[in-house]
């Protein structure tokens, strides 16, 4: 006898983050900031014949429009969390934005390091005063954006004390790691990076005459960059392909819920579909087996599984 059962009858696919409106709003004010502030460094250095002013405008640019893919897939996914067409949901959409985000950190990177290498074969000429100037208000600004985008929930572990009830964004998922989020936040902090980095090259230079700082800055930069640009590839990658890794606490207890009824898992999948969201299928022989409902029950705790499948089999007598 094999029957299946999903979580519950009339259940819905909204598996979108607790905090997905509010980190959205968050991602729009920090691109009006880094739009605005990007505008005001082409345009004036483009009436004062500033180099330094319009190339940091247009290195601002590439993180704008990186903070726009959030932007977009976070209103996409809220927009489209109940279509039919999405089997489990838009919950993964951020994943995706956040994937496509670290690829642009990682071109970003690539492009500082080989600018960086250049310079160090050519170097050119300096305005200290002038690129000092650039580099204080990109990083106050920077640093505005950072605490905007700061995510006091993105290393927080599972927590099950939320409920499934169906208020703003349904199967709220409150301490869950937003990577969508994470990606935006960390172009900002590579953004940061490269200005503080500047700023002591810059000191360095102007004081001891030592214009190689810069170069020298700018390819320790673009490693730190490549680095959070590989852990985010990682982690959203992980999840858009289903890794096992993801999953793994809710894996074990769904294990240790079923094993003391007597019950043998003999196959189990678990996958996220969503910030603190996940999915599993999961296979069991029993020598009396007993209605899925009842296994179902035996889960309940596991508030991280927005979405069951129980599959029920009868042992083979010895």
């Amino acid at each position: 006898m094999t029957t299946t059962s999903p979580q519950a009858s009339g259940h819905d696919h909204f598996f979108l983050g607790g905090d997905h409106r509010r980190n959205e709003r968050k991602v729009w004010l920090v691109i009006a900031l880094t739009a605005s502030m990007m505008l005001v460094e082409i345009i004036a250095g483009t009436i004062y014949g500033s180099m330094a002013l319009v190339a940091d405008g247009w290195h601002m640019s590439t993180h704008a429009g990186a903070m726009l893919i959030a932007a977009l897939a976070y209103r996409f996914a809220r927009r489209h969390a109940g279509n039919p067409r999405f089997t489990f949901g838009t919950g993964k959409l951020g994943e995706l934005a956040g994937f496509a985000s670290a690829v642009l950190l990682a071109l970003i990177a690539l492009l500082i390091g080989w600018e960086s290498l250049v310079r160090l074969t050519q170097p050119i000429h300096i305005d200290f005063a002038q690129a000092f100037a650039v580099a204080i208000v990109g990083l106050i600004v920077n640093l505005v954006c950072a605490w905007l985008l700061k995510d006091d929930h993105s290393h927080h572990g599972h927590h099950h004390h939320h409920d499934h009830d169906h208020h703003d964004d349904h199967h709220e998922s409150g301490k869950a790691r937003d990577n969508n989020l994470r990606a935006a936040y960390l172009h900002v902090m590579a953004d940061a990076l490269t200005s503080v980095l500047a700023i002591v090259a810059l000191v360095l230079g102007s004081s001891y005459g030592w214009t190689w700082a810069d170069p020298v800055m700018g390819v320790v930069g673009a490693l730190v960059i490549a680095r959070w640009s590989w852990g985010l590839i990682r982690d959203t990658g992980s999840v858009l392909l289903d890794a096992a890794a993801e999953g793994e606490e809710v894996r074990e207890e769904i294990r240790e819920a079923i094993t003391p009824t007597g019950s043998e898992v003999t196959d189990l999948h678990v996958w996220q579909v969503g910030p603190g969201h996940f999915a599993a299928i999961v296979s069991l022989m029993a020598q009396e087996p007993r209605e899925p409902a009842y296994y179902k029950a035996l889960l309940a705790h596991i508030h991280e599984l927005a979405h069951v499948t129980v599959e029920v089999e009868r042992r083979a007598a010895a």
